[in-house]
Protein backbone atom coordinates (compact mmCIF):
# COMPACT_ATOMS: atom_id res chain seq x y z
CA UNK A 1 0.00 0.00 0.00
CA UNK A 2 1.38 3.43 -0.96
CA UNK A 3 2.40 5.74 1.87
CA UNK A 4 1.82 8.75 -0.37
CA UNK A 5 -1.63 10.42 -0.65
CA UNK A 6 -3.60 9.67 -3.80
CA UNK A 7 -4.32 13.35 -4.52
CA UNK A 8 -0.71 13.81 -5.68
CA UNK A 9 -1.68 12.22 -9.00
CA UNK A 10 -4.55 14.66 -9.54
CA UNK A 11 -2.66 17.95 -9.18
CA UNK A 12 -1.72 20.15 -12.12
CA UNK A 13 1.56 20.90 -10.31
CA UNK A 14 3.15 19.34 -7.21
CA UNK A 15 2.52 22.47 -5.16
CA UNK A 16 0.90 23.54 -1.90
CA UNK A 17 0.21 27.25 -1.54
CA UNK A 18 1.30 27.71 2.08
CA UNK A 19 -1.01 29.11 4.78
CA UNK A 20 0.09 32.70 5.46
CA UNK A 21 -0.92 34.67 8.53
CA UNK A 22 -3.35 37.49 7.59
CA UNK A 23 -2.73 36.86 3.86
CA UNK A 24 -4.51 33.61 2.96
CA UNK A 25 -8.30 33.62 2.79
CA UNK A 26 -11.14 31.83 0.98
CA UNK A 27 -10.60 33.62 -2.34
CA UNK A 28 -6.93 32.61 -2.54
CA UNK A 29 -7.65 29.05 -1.37
CA UNK A 30 -10.48 28.50 -3.84
CA UNK A 31 -8.53 29.85 -6.83
CA UNK A 32 -5.55 27.64 -6.00
CA UNK A 33 -7.74 24.53 -5.77
CA UNK A 34 -9.60 25.37 -8.97
CA UNK A 35 -6.26 25.62 -10.76
CA UNK A 36 -5.02 22.27 -9.54
CA UNK A 37 -2.78 23.08 -6.59
CA UNK A 38 -3.50 22.73 -2.87
CA UNK A 39 -4.81 25.93 -1.29
CA UNK A 40 -4.49 26.44 2.47
CA UNK A 41 -5.09 29.04 5.18
CA UNK A 42 -4.45 29.41 8.93
CA UNK A 43 -7.51 28.92 11.14
CA UNK A 44 -6.38 31.98 13.10
CA UNK A 45 -6.83 34.22 10.05
CA UNK A 46 -10.44 34.34 11.18
CA UNK A 47 -10.61 36.04 14.56
CA UNK A 48 -13.21 33.61 15.99
CA UNK A 49 -14.05 29.93 15.62
CA UNK A 50 -17.50 30.97 14.36
CA UNK A 51 -15.90 33.00 11.59
CA UNK A 52 -13.52 30.14 10.84
CA UNK A 53 -16.45 27.79 10.30
CA UNK A 54 -18.05 30.26 7.90
CA UNK A 55 -14.86 30.24 5.85
CA UNK A 56 -14.90 26.44 5.75
CA UNK A 57 -18.49 26.46 4.53
CA UNK A 58 -17.68 29.11 1.90
CA UNK A 59 -14.66 27.23 0.56
CA UNK A 60 -16.46 23.90 0.41
CA UNK A 61 -19.54 25.33 -1.31
CA UNK A 62 -17.53 27.20 -3.93
CA UNK A 63 -15.39 24.17 -4.77
CA UNK A 64 -18.47 21.94 -4.97
CA UNK A 65 -20.08 24.46 -7.33
CA UNK A 66 -16.92 24.58 -9.47
CA UNK A 67 -16.81 20.80 -9.79
CA UNK A 68 -20.52 20.58 -10.63
CA UNK A 69 -20.37 23.31 -13.27
CA UNK A 70 -17.09 22.28 -14.95
CA UNK A 71 -16.96 18.53 -14.41
CA UNK A 72 -13.37 19.03 -13.23
CA UNK A 73 -11.96 17.86 -9.92
CA UNK A 74 -10.61 20.59 -7.67
CA UNK A 75 -7.45 20.05 -5.67
CA UNK A 76 -7.98 19.47 -1.93
CA UNK A 77 -7.74 22.38 0.50
CA UNK A 78 -6.06 22.52 3.88
CA UNK A 79 -6.16 24.32 7.22
CA UNK A 80 -3.20 25.25 9.40
CA UNK A 81 -3.68 24.68 13.14
CA UNK A 82 -1.25 26.11 15.69
CA UNK A 83 -0.94 23.22 18.13
CA UNK A 84 0.58 25.15 20.99
CA UNK A 85 -0.60 25.28 24.61
CA UNK A 86 -1.11 29.04 24.40
CA UNK A 87 -3.57 28.78 21.50
CA UNK A 88 -6.99 28.78 23.23
CA UNK A 89 -8.82 27.88 20.03
CA UNK A 90 -7.02 24.73 18.95
CA UNK A 91 -9.60 22.32 20.41
CA UNK A 92 -12.62 24.19 19.05
CA UNK A 93 -11.04 24.68 15.63
CA UNK A 94 -10.03 21.02 15.42
CA UNK A 95 -13.62 19.98 16.15
CA UNK A 96 -14.78 22.16 13.26
CA UNK A 97 -12.19 20.59 10.96
CA UNK A 98 -13.51 17.16 11.92
CA UNK A 99 -17.12 18.31 11.46
CA UNK A 100 -16.42 19.62 7.97
CA UNK A 101 -13.93 16.86 7.09
CA UNK A 102 -11.14 19.20 6.02
CA UNK A 103 -8.99 17.10 3.65
CA UNK A 104 -5.58 18.32 4.84
CA UNK A 105 -4.56 19.60 8.25
CA UNK A 106 -1.19 21.35 8.62
CA UNK A 107 0.03 21.41 12.22
CA UNK A 108 2.63 23.83 13.55
CA UNK A 109 4.44 24.19 16.88
CA UNK A 110 3.40 20.78 18.13
CA UNK A 111 2.86 17.28 16.74
CA UNK A 112 0.17 15.62 18.86
CA UNK A 113 -1.07 12.07 18.26
CA UNK A 114 -4.59 12.96 19.46
CA UNK A 115 -4.85 15.59 16.71
CA UNK A 116 -3.61 13.10 14.13
CA UNK A 117 -6.08 10.47 15.32
CA UNK A 118 -8.97 12.96 15.13
CA UNK A 119 -8.11 13.85 11.53
CA UNK A 120 -7.59 10.22 10.55
CA UNK A 121 -11.02 9.39 11.99
CA UNK A 122 -12.72 10.91 8.95
CA UNK A 123 -10.04 10.08 6.37
CA UNK A 124 -8.12 13.37 6.48
CA UNK A 125 -4.34 13.63 6.41
CA UNK A 126 -1.91 15.58 8.57
CA UNK A 127 1.23 17.37 7.41
CA UNK A 128 3.51 18.83 10.07
CA UNK A 129 5.98 21.74 9.92
CA UNK A 130 9.53 20.92 11.00
CA UNK A 131 12.86 22.75 10.86
CA UNK A 132 15.16 20.04 12.23
CA UNK A 133 15.56 16.27 12.62
CA UNK A 134 14.40 16.14 16.26
CA UNK A 135 11.07 17.75 15.34
CA UNK A 136 10.67 15.29 12.45
CA UNK A 137 11.25 12.30 14.73
CA UNK A 138 8.60 13.51 17.19
CA UNK A 139 6.13 14.09 14.35
CA UNK A 140 6.76 10.61 13.00
CA UNK A 141 6.01 9.17 16.45
CA UNK A 142 2.72 11.12 16.45
CA UNK A 143 1.76 9.38 13.19
CA UNK A 144 1.68 12.32 10.76
CA UNK A 145 1.23 11.58 7.05
CA UNK A 146 3.80 14.04 5.80
CA UNK A 147 6.47 16.49 6.88
CA UNK A 148 6.88 20.06 5.68
CA UNK A 149 10.61 20.74 5.75
CA UNK A 150 10.95 24.47 6.35
CA UNK A 151 14.49 25.16 5.19
CA UNK A 152 16.72 28.23 5.30
CA UNK A 153 15.33 31.34 3.67
CA UNK A 154 11.65 30.41 3.88
CA UNK A 155 9.08 33.06 4.66
CA UNK A 156 7.27 33.06 7.99
CA UNK A 157 8.54 30.77 10.75
CA UNK A 158 11.64 29.30 9.14
CA UNK A 159 14.64 27.13 9.89
CA UNK A 160 18.31 27.59 9.11
CA UNK A 161 19.32 24.27 7.49
CA UNK A 162 20.17 23.99 3.80
CA UNK A 163 17.31 22.28 1.92
CA UNK A 164 19.54 19.63 0.31
CA UNK A 165 20.85 18.53 3.69
CA UNK A 166 17.46 18.72 5.38
CA UNK A 167 15.71 16.58 2.75
CA UNK A 168 18.50 14.00 2.69
CA UNK A 169 18.61 13.73 6.49
CA UNK A 170 14.84 13.36 6.92
CA UNK A 171 14.42 10.88 4.05
CA UNK A 172 16.80 8.46 5.79
CA UNK A 173 14.06 7.54 8.27
CA UNK A 174 10.79 9.15 7.12
CA UNK A 175 9.19 7.26 4.22
CA UNK A 176 5.94 9.17 3.84
CA UNK A 177 5.24 12.46 2.04
CA UNK A 178 8.00 15.08 1.99
CA UNK A 179 7.08 18.72 1.29
CA UNK A 180 9.90 21.23 0.87
CA UNK A 181 9.65 24.90 1.84
CA UNK A 182 12.20 27.66 1.34
CA UNK A 183 12.85 30.13 -1.49
CA UNK A 184 10.64 28.31 -4.01
CA UNK A 185 9.36 30.98 -6.39
CA UNK A 186 9.54 29.55 -9.94
CA UNK A 187 8.66 26.42 -11.88
CA UNK A 188 12.36 25.61 -12.04
CA UNK A 189 12.45 25.79 -8.23
CA UNK A 190 9.57 23.30 -8.06
CA UNK A 191 11.50 20.94 -10.33
CA UNK A 192 14.58 21.36 -8.13
CA UNK A 193 12.55 20.45 -5.03
CA UNK A 194 11.54 17.18 -6.69
CA UNK A 195 15.12 16.54 -7.79
CA UNK A 196 16.20 16.83 -4.16
CA UNK A 197 13.68 14.15 -3.19
CA UNK A 198 10.59 16.10 -2.14
CA UNK A 199 7.10 15.06 -3.25
CA UNK A 200 5.65 18.58 -3.14
CA UNK A 201 6.87 22.16 -3.16
CA UNK A 202 5.50 24.49 -0.46
CA UNK A 203 5.18 28.04 -1.78
CA UNK A 204 4.23 31.00 0.37
CA UNK A 205 5.94 34.25 -0.60
CA UNK A 206 5.23 33.74 -4.31
CA UNK A 207 1.48 33.71 -3.57
CA UNK A 208 1.53 36.95 -1.59
CA UNK A 209 1.84 38.69 -4.94
CA UNK A 210 -1.38 37.32 -6.40
CA UNK A 211 -4.56 39.30 -6.98
CA UNK A 212 -6.47 37.00 -4.62
CA UNK A 213 -4.24 37.39 -1.57
CA UNK A 214 -5.10 39.78 1.25
CA UNK A 215 -1.76 41.61 1.02
CA UNK A 216 -1.77 45.39 0.62
CA UNK A 217 -0.33 47.06 -2.47
CA UNK A 218 2.55 48.39 -0.35
CA UNK A 219 3.37 44.85 0.80
CA UNK A 220 3.40 43.56 -2.78
CA UNK A 221 5.63 46.41 -3.94
CA UNK A 222 8.06 45.79 -1.09
CA UNK A 223 8.41 42.15 -2.15
CA UNK A 224 9.08 43.16 -5.76
CA UNK A 225 11.77 45.59 -4.61
CA UNK A 226 13.38 43.18 -2.13
CA UNK A 227 16.54 41.17 -2.63
CA UNK A 228 17.71 38.24 -0.53
CA UNK A 229 19.75 40.59 1.67
CA UNK A 230 16.62 42.57 2.52
CA UNK A 231 15.10 39.66 4.47
CA UNK A 232 15.75 39.64 8.24
CA UNK A 233 15.62 36.51 10.42
CA UNK A 234 14.45 37.28 13.97
CA UNK A 235 12.40 35.87 16.88
CA UNK A 236 11.64 39.31 18.30
CA UNK A 237 8.24 39.68 16.62
CA UNK A 238 6.42 36.49 17.65
CA UNK A 239 8.81 34.55 19.87
CA UNK A 240 9.54 32.10 17.04
CA UNK A 241 12.28 32.79 14.50
CA UNK A 242 10.81 34.06 11.25
CA UNK A 243 11.88 35.96 8.16
CA UNK A 244 10.62 39.51 7.67
CA UNK A 245 11.15 42.25 5.10
CA UNK A 246 13.78 44.57 6.54
CA UNK A 247 12.10 47.64 5.04
CA UNK A 248 8.88 46.90 6.96
CA UNK A 249 10.83 46.49 10.21
CA UNK A 250 12.48 49.85 9.66
CA UNK A 251 9.16 51.50 8.78
CA UNK A 252 7.70 50.17 12.04
CA UNK A 253 10.57 51.69 14.02
CA UNK A 254 12.15 48.34 14.92
CA UNK A 255 15.80 48.88 15.86
CA UNK A 256 18.78 46.51 15.93
CA UNK A 257 18.43 46.32 19.70
CA UNK A 258 14.76 45.39 19.37
CA UNK A 259 15.68 42.50 17.08
CA UNK A 260 17.92 41.03 19.78
CA UNK A 261 15.18 40.91 22.41
CA UNK A 262 13.49 37.66 23.41
CA UNK A 263 9.72 37.53 22.98
CA UNK A 264 7.51 35.02 24.77
CA UNK A 265 5.34 32.81 22.57
CA UNK A 266 1.67 33.34 23.39
CA UNK A 267 -1.08 32.66 20.86
CA UNK A 268 -3.83 33.52 23.32
CA UNK A 269 -3.37 36.78 25.14
CA UNK A 270 -1.00 38.12 22.48
CA UNK A 271 -2.93 37.01 19.40
CA UNK A 272 -4.59 40.34 18.67
CA UNK A 273 -1.37 42.18 19.47
CA UNK A 274 0.59 39.96 17.11
CA UNK A 275 -2.00 40.34 14.37
CA UNK A 276 -1.65 44.12 14.61
CA UNK A 277 2.13 43.76 14.39
CA UNK A 278 2.01 41.50 11.33
CA UNK A 279 -0.27 43.99 9.55
CA UNK A 280 2.63 46.43 9.38
CA UNK A 281 5.64 44.12 9.85
CA UNK A 282 5.59 41.94 6.76
CA UNK A 283 6.99 38.46 6.40
CA UNK A 284 8.63 37.14 3.23
CA UNK A 285 11.27 34.61 2.30
CA UNK A 286 14.50 35.12 0.42
CA UNK A 287 12.64 33.90 -2.66
CA UNK A 288 11.26 37.44 -2.94
CA UNK A 289 14.43 38.17 -4.91
CA UNK A 290 12.87 36.19 -7.80
CA UNK A 291 9.49 37.96 -7.75
CA UNK A 292 8.91 40.95 -10.00
CA UNK A 293 5.19 40.85 -10.75
CA UNK A 294 1.69 40.52 -9.34
CA UNK A 295 -0.62 38.04 -11.09
CA UNK A 296 -3.99 36.34 -10.75
CA UNK A 297 -3.57 32.81 -9.38
CA UNK A 298 -4.65 31.28 -12.70
CA UNK A 299 -1.91 33.15 -14.59
CA UNK A 300 0.70 32.37 -11.95
CA UNK A 301 -0.06 28.64 -12.02
CA UNK A 302 0.08 28.64 -15.84
CA UNK A 303 3.46 30.41 -15.69
CA UNK A 304 4.78 27.96 -13.09
CA UNK A 305 3.63 25.01 -15.23
CA UNK A 306 5.49 26.34 -18.25
CA UNK A 307 8.67 26.93 -16.24
CA UNK A 308 8.38 23.53 -14.56
CA UNK A 309 7.99 21.67 -17.84
CA UNK A 310 10.89 23.55 -19.44
CA UNK A 311 13.15 22.76 -16.46
CA UNK A 312 12.31 19.04 -16.55
CA UNK A 313 12.89 18.86 -20.31
CA UNK A 314 16.17 20.70 -19.93
CA UNK A 315 17.29 18.25 -17.24
CA UNK A 316 16.40 15.30 -19.49
CA UNK A 317 18.76 16.64 -22.14
CA UNK A 318 21.62 16.53 -19.63
CA UNK A 319 21.55 12.74 -19.97
CA UNK A 320 22.66 13.16 -23.58
CA UNK A 321 25.81 14.90 -22.33
CA UNK A 322 26.46 12.38 -19.57
CA UNK A 323 25.04 9.10 -20.93
CA UNK A 324 27.15 6.80 -18.74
Amino acid sequence: MSSKPSFLNDLSLPVIAAPMFLISGPELVVECCKNGIVGTFPALNQRTSEGFEQWLIEIKSKLEKFEKETGKKAAPFGVNLIVHQTNPRVEADLKLCVKHKVPIIITSLGAVSQVVDAVHSYGGIVFHDIIKKRHAEKAQEAGVDGLILVAAGAGGHAGTINPMTLVAEIKKFFKKTIILSGCISTGRDIASALQMGADLAYMGTRFINTNESKATDEYRKMIINAGADDVVYTASISGVHANFLGASLQAAGITEEDLKKDTKIDFGKELDTEAKAWKTIWSAGQGSASIDDNLPVAELVAKLKMEFKAAIEEQAKVLETYPK
